[in-house]
């Protein structure tokens, strides 16, 4: 068995199983005038005919190519649209418009983002006072929260920025970071369900999220939002970081907490009456298919769980030992053995290196692997992140092994070394461990696959 390249086949059948592309083809089809959209309990439709305007907008890392999948189901019948990305990649579409924006931190591109988003909410709202019944449809993915951005009176993109880093660094949770983020801006938390209101809207989501919670995913601009000023301000005092955040930040959150600036939109506010949510795709189905897969090349499989959470250093430490069972017991299953899982880790940042989680979890196996080492042959591990990006970097993860360690070794690389200073992508670089697959058009949070021949 080559065990790289059934690892990286593996992750590439899983990634190609939530290609949004496919998502929508299975969740909407055109009959005649009518829109069906299907989902795990039926279907409900849209009569077209109802509608004088059919608008689309979105944002997120996988944006750009749901709306060119939108296109080729809806075509002419889109009127206008624009929607926001990390990377465009050659995609164009003929009717809906599309920009990049910053990811993970907001820039200018991500202002204008949100300004053309509200101008198109504001030319909806216009639509619907002459008469003019409007659908919206809103294609919502991961990294949706940065790429647009909008913030709220008196935070400037600078403030809104360093919060953002200052939680990146802090080890906060996706759904701790969106807490905070959608009290820092007037699109997210509901505010552009708000914003489009009273018209029709349809919002396909692809979830990056453990536990797919609507409200956090892009921090959840078209959902009711659960967090409040009290919970997101705790956020950032458990993560302590409210005495660092910009003064305007902690000015707003104040004021929030007194009444005089209002909550997001909750369950059952009014600007919900004429909204539909459905999630077409999640890491689930990403890591069923990645199993088929490993089954189809041999390897018993089991699929360990979608919600991988906690400090990626810690979570290696799981995988290093799941291989010495296997290894010395054939437990939980014997060899050859595929064990896979997803979900989303977190890193704090104790040193000044280059990387992303991914790969710093590889690189904390390649820190934990000398005991296995001996006597149990070889295994691989692999941890990527379906974007294709994995953190700051060029590289979707990274691949750990003894023989990798070996190479380490002749080089005199420790990885230990380079754990200390969270610089995973450099001691990957040079023993040639990184995988490297350029955008994949979705993001469906990250897989790790532990192979043992």
């Amino acid at each position: 068995m080559n065990l790289i390249d059934d690892a990286e086949k593996i992750f590439l059948k899983g990634v190609e199983r939530v290609d949004p592309r496919g998502l929508l083809a299975y969740a909407l089809s055109l009959r005649g005038e009518r829109l069906i959209v299907r989902h795990a309990e039926g279907s409900f439709e849209y009569r077209l005919a109802d509608y004088r305007h059919l608008i689309v907008t979105g944002m997120g890392k996988a944006s750009a190519v749901l709306a060119k999948g939108l296109e080729g189901i809806l075509g002419d019948r889109i009127e206008d649209g624009f929607v926001v990305t990390k990377a465009l990649s050659g995609i164009d579409c003929a009717k809906v418009r599309l920009a990049e924006g910053g990811h993970p931190v907001p820039d200018e591109r991500s202002i204008a983002a949100g300004e053309e988003v509200l101008a198109l909410a504001a030319k909806v709202r216009g639509y619907e006072a002459a008469g003019e019944p409007t659908l919206v449809i809103v294609l919502i993915s991961g990294g949706g929260s940065a790429l647009l951005s909008a913030p709220a009176k008196g935070i400037s993109l600078a403030d809104k920025a360093a919060t953002t880093k200052l939680l990146l660094g802090s080890g906060a949770t996706i759904q701790e970071m969106n807490a905070v983020r959608k009290h820092l801006s007037a699109v997210k938390g509901g505010r552009l369900a708000e914003a489009f209101a009273p018209a029709s809207v349809l919002s396909l989501i692809l979830s990056d999220v453990i536990g797919d919670d609507l409200d956090a995913i892009a921090s959840g601009p078209t959902v009711p939002d659960a967090a409040t000023w009290e919970s997101a301000r705790r956020v950032l005092a458990d993560r302590h970081v409210w005495d660092k955040v910009p003064p305007s930040v902690r000015a707003l959150f104040l004021a929030g907490l007194a009444g005089s600036v209002p909550e997001t939109p909750k369950p059952g506010s009014p600007v919900f009456s004429a909204t539909k949510t459905l999630l077409v795709g999640n890491n689930m189905l990403a890591l069923k298919s990645a199993e088929e897969e490993a089954r189809k090349r041999g390897y018993g499989t089991l699929l360990l769980t979608s919600r991988l959470v906690g400090e990626a250093r810690e979570a290696a430490k799981l995988f290093v030992a799941l291989a010495g069972d296997i290894a010395q017991y054939g437990l939980p299953l014997k060899r050859p053995a595929c064990v896979l899982a997803g979900g989303e880790t977190t890193v704090t940042l104790r040193g000044k290196g280059l990387g992303g989680r991914n790969q710093e979890m590889a690189l904390a196996v390649m820190a934990a692997l000398n005991p296995f080492r001996r006597g149990h042959g070889e295994m691989l591990f692999l941890s990527a992140g379906t974007d294709g990006n994995d953190g700051p970097t060029d590289a979707a993860g990274a691949f750990a092994s003894a023989s990798f360690l070996e190479k380490a070794a002749e080089k005199g690389l420790d990885p230990r070394d380079y754990l200390a200073d969270n610089d995973s992508y450099h001691f990957f670089s040079e023993i040639g461990g990184l995988l490297k697959t350029g955008s994949t058009g979705t993001n469906v949070c990250d897989m790790q696959i532990l192979l043992l021949p």
